[in-house]
């Protein structure tokens, strides 16, 4: 495996890091990974060793606000307006940047939590461009529980500054996800069962920092506009989707986000949408204690959706 790091000029000016990971020859598949909040694409490094030992090429970009991609004092910032949209254009860019580079190569598309959320909204705009779409720890929109935290964000950006982190909305996302594995060791228990994958998100400062009102803004916004009937309406019929989610994962698979979005999509007419659940799997399934499995699974789903040659 071959690894390097550039910088992707997005279509506004803003210079996006990305990270590369390359197998010995032509690769049989591009995959784009779409990381989640609060993290970063460097995270994704031995999912990344593992699809190029199967002859996989991935491309793992730091979004707007997250990893090297920040500037200083942006982490957790998005953009003045639209960031939710800015993100999923830069998305796009990236993965025309790919199929330019690596011509004649079927391209996949994985999104993990926030990041399944923008591949939600990709596939509604640019799924023509891909071979498949995996959709992990994913959730569909919050109902009326986002309409709520959309007023209560509105309030608190005006009052605070948009770009000022924002405990009080950090609370009321996430407050309660560690709940459910009490006794609990850190407040990230909910992301693994695995501790020292727990421990590592913990001692990366690129991990697990409050994000700004302005973010919150942002994502509930973004939420509401991948989950219109104009986006899913864009949605090839045909796309091979895959939904990976562990049972007892608080953002999609406890609390009934994860059978929204596939009762969506069934009612959308989508006719190839595989579920992939894994008992006792918490929020990072390319983290958990079977990641093994999940990231064989993912490559064997990969592997099935090939066009033929």
């Amino acid at each position: 495996m071959k690894a390097q790091e550039f910088s992707y000029i997005s279509d506004d000016g803003k210079s996006i890091h990305v990270r590369r990971w390359t197998p010995s020859g032509k690769p049989l598949a591009l995959i784009l990974a779409a990381h989640g909040m609060a993290e970063h694409g460097g995270r994704y490094a031995a999912f990344a060793e593992a699809m190029t030992g199967r002859g996989y090429e991935v491309w793992a970009p730091d979004h707007r606000g997250h990893g090297k991609t920040a500037a200083e004092g942006e982490l957790g910032w998005l953009a003045e307006k639209d960031g939710f949209r800015r993100v999923v254009d830069d998305l796009h860019g990236l993965a025309e940047r790919m199929r330019s580079d690596v011509p004649g190569v079927p391209l996949f598309l994985l999104g993990h939590s926030w990041g399944s959320m923008l591949s939600q909204g990709f596939v509604g705009l640019y799924g023509k461009l891909l071979s498949g779409c995996i959709l992990s720890s994913t959730t569909a929109d919050g109902g009326p529980v986002a309409a709520v935290g959309k007023l209560i964000v509105a309030l608190g950006g005006r009052m605070r500054g948009w770009k000022t982190p924002s405990p009080l909305a950090d609370t009321m996302s996430f407050g309660a996800y560690n709940k459910p594995f009490k006794p609990t060791r850190t407040k990230f228990d909910w992301l693994s069962r695995d501790n020292a994958e727990v421990d590592a998100y913990v001692a990366d400062p690129f991990c697990g920092f409050v994000c700004t009102w302005g973010y919150f803004r942002d994502i509930l916004s973004g939420m509401s506009w991948m989950s219109s009937r104009d986006v899913r309406n864009g949605i090839p019929k045909d796309l091979p989707i895959l939904l990976a989610s562990g049972t007892d994962d608080p953002l999609g698979g406890t609390s009934g986000g994860l059978q929204r979005l596939i009762d969506a999509y069934k009612a959308q007419g989508l006719t190839s949408v595989d579920v992939s659940l894994y008992k006792g799997g918490r929020h990072e399934l390319l983290h958990e204690t079977n990641r093994a499995e999940v990231t064989g699974d993912i490559g064997d789903w990969i592997a099935r959706h090939l066009p033929a040659r």
